[in-house]
């Protein structure tokens, strides 16, 4: 995919994968997570078609179920080695037969990296030899699935998005990297978003984004991307409605703010978090072309 996207391009992300699927009826519980709508054959026909509804809606990127298909998830679900790989597989080849059926020219299929423990929990992540070895074992499954490009998301460490940024590149791919923030622009290790974002510019991130903060929060963030860096930046928020920080975001009205931060900070990326259904994609769609 063409990593030279300009202010005068946003290219459509998609929503909230997880929240589809348990609008779908599909639970996210542990020890499987995303990876239980890879279970069976109606399982991923109900992730395939979340898919294909997102590209209906206009999301020109979709990002494959692999958010928790990481060794330290599968290994806790009980799964074996051939079953640890097959996983990541799966859920890239249900989001590439999506974009086979509604993708259309100009599409392309992404694969998520998250952190290895916890999205959440920044006291969580492991040490450094531990981060490279699992973030190794996924970048190499996701080469051999054919994704050129990975979004290490809802990173909550500068150092746990560098170490996967590492693997992703060893293993022949692009990285965007998005991280995940609190209040005051800083992720929730405490750490400016400033710095992170810098460090991963350096290292070579193809962009540098936020994701799953609320709209508020992830407006002072593209406040301070938008000053630290020059390489292309996104955003995709939070939606869902959590102890009343988010209120109820209406499709419409969620359009409108992504074409204001389009207009106010050059999005080169736009879509949603948890929360974000395909009609909110839609109206981004409209917002932005309109």
């Amino acid at each position: 995919m063409d990593q030279t996207a300009t202010t005068r391009t946003t290219i459509r992300l998609d929503g909230g994968t997880a929240s589809g699927l348990e609008a779908a009826g599909i639970a996210m519980t542990p020890p499987w997570w995303t990876n239980w709508a890879l279970l069976s054959d109606a399982k991923r026909r109900v992730l395939r078609a979340l898919h294909e509804q997102f590209f209906t809606a206009g999301a020109q990127v979709i990002t494959a179920a692999t958010f928790r298909a990481n060794l330290r998830t599968l290994q806790a679900a009980g799964l074996q080695d051939a079953g640890l790989a097959w996983m990541v597989h799966a859920a890239v080849g249900v989001a590439q037969a999506a974009q086979k059926a509604a993708g259309g020219p100009g599409t392309h299929v992404v694969a998520s990296m998250a952190p290895v423990a916890d999205c959440y929990r920044p006291d969580l992540v492991p040490d450094d030899d531990e981060l490279r070895a699992e973030h190794r074992w996924l970048a190499v499954e996701l080469s051999r699935s054919g994704v050129d490009t990975v979004l290490i998301e809802t990173m909550n460490t500068a150092r746990e998005a560098r170490s996967a940024l590492e693997q992703v590149q060893a293993a022949g791919m692009a990285g965007w990297v998005s991280f995940v923030c609190g209040d005051e622009a800083r992720l929730l290790s405490g750490e400016p978003l400033a710095d992170a974002a810098r460090a991963v510019v350096a290292d070579g991130a193809a962009a540098v984004m936020v994701n799953c903060s609320d709209p508020v929060r992830t407006q002072r963030c593209l406040d301070v991307l938008a000053d630290v860096t020059a390489a292309p930046i996104g955003a995709y928020p939070n939606l869902e409605d959590r102890d009343g920080v988010n209120g109820s975001w209406e499709p419409k009205a969620f359009g409108a703010l992504m074409a204001t931060w389009r207009d106010n900070y050059g999005l080169a990326f736009a879509g949603g978090c948890c929360g974000a259904t395909p009609e909110h994609i839609a109206a981004m769609t409209a917002a932005l072309e309109g």
